[in-house]
């Protein structure tokens, strides 16, 4: 993945450079100069990760990540742009539109695009670096127990909290969340980028989580990439039940619901255990709805033919920009962002709080935290 992100960058910023500088009236030690840090900001992770951190949690300073995730993604974005008037431009040719190749050869065309780019990244980073809003959400479950109808379930996910989205980010995080007095706060994984002694001041915050029924995680991909053991014990010290191919029971009298939660496929990678749906529900009271917490949506059929009611997942970020979704759902089952009936099962994939660091940005697709509030079907 590291190899296919560094080779996308850099033949990105080939491309953007040539198209770019390249058509100017300028000296050819300038264009070169102006090519080569266009694409040294294209694959700045590479180089940041080379020397400070890793690709998964660089480790500089908050301004220096906002302003190189800027620029990469202007460039990201102004390669996208030119594609598509070089498609039109190619076009126009063929088709011998002497009007349309008049406009598309506009000297200034290009360069207005790329501040345009550039705006519209910077917007799109100061978003990604947005506190989440409450996203309230209804979910009827067949055989809901009376005592639950109406009881509501915060979904945080994919919080990475970093040396960008830092522990004064996740103190704000913290608090929305409680304001919203949900019954049980459950955190679908993600929450970290880094090493425990590097994040230990980010993640504190956390365990001012408030509910009365507890606060119940999962591990995302992302836990894996830095101390996974040392962050399992981490995250129960901030009085967090982490469910690790297991289950546990949320009661009210005499009714219960199951909570179960499942890790991360990446663990095969590190040589821990696998996702196992089958060892999450052994020895479940069948008579008590399951609600699912999956970092990742694509087996949501396989968890909706096993029973569950509802699946509550992350990791897609919803696209992060729009028409992204298109590419993200490929890789995620379908499933990319909101609610989905599979099967008869509710699933419900949440944009997330946060981002990783290394594409911090949002156009169109906010950030959210998730109120679901359960109703007994009609």
């Amino acid at each position: 993945m590291v190899a296919v992100l560094s080779t996308i960058g850099l033949l990105m910023g080939l491309y953007v450079a040539w198209r770019l500088f390249w058509p100017l009236r300028m000296p050819t030690t300038l264009k070169v100069v102006l090519s080569l840090l266009l694409v040294g900001v294209a694959v700045q992770l590479r180089i940041v990760a080379t020397f400070w951190g890793t690709m998964a949690s660089p480790e500089i300073p908050k301004l220096a990540i906002a302003t190189l995730a800027t620029g990469s993604t202007a460039v990201l974005l102004l390669a996208l742009v030119l594609l598509l008037l070089d498609a039109a431009l190619l076009a126009s040719r063929l088709l011998r539109w002497p009007r349309a190749l008049s406009v598309l050869r506009a000297p200034k065309l290009r360069p207005v695009c790329a501040v345009l780019a550039l705006l519209l990244s910077g917007y799109g980073v100061s978003q990604g670096m947005a506190v989440p809003k409450p996203r309230q959400v209804e979910v009827d479950i067949a055989g809901l127990p009376a005592a639950f109808d109406g009881y509501r379930v915060l979904q945080l996910t994919d919080i990475h909290a970093s040396r960008l989205l830092t522990g004064d980010w996740v103190r704000r995080v913290v608090d929305e969340s409680n304001a919203l007095k949900p019954d049980l706060i459950v955190i679908t994984g993600d929450l970290i980028d880094g090493s425990v002694e590097a994040r230990r001041d980010d993640a504190r915050p956390l365990a001012d989580l408030r509910a009365p029924d507890g606060v119940i995680a999962i591990t995302g991909n992302h836990e894996y990439y830095a101390q996974y053991q040392a962050w399992m014990q981490a995250f129960r010290a901030l009085h967090m039940q982490v469910l690790e191919n297991s289950h546990l029971q949320v009661r009210r009298g005499d009714a219960a619901l199951t909570i179960a939660g499942v890790t991360d496929p990446v663990a095969a990678r590190y040589g821990l255990p696998l996702p196992d749906l089958e060892a999450a529900l052994a020895g479940a009271d069948p008579s008590a709805p399951v609600i699912l917490l999956d970092h990742r949506p694509r087996n949501a059929r396989e968890a909706a033919a096993r029973g569950v009611k509802l699946q509550l997942s992350g990791h897609t970020h919803g696209g992060q920009i729009i028409g992204m979704d298109q590419l993200v759902k490929r890789a995620n089952g379908g499933y990319v962002s909101g609610r989905y009936d599979v099967d008869g099962m509710t699933l419900y994939v949440s944009n997330g709080a946060g981002l990783w660091a290394g594409f911090p940005a949002r156009i169109g697709v906010p950030s959210e935290i998730t109120l679901v509030t359960l109703r007994r079907a009609p």
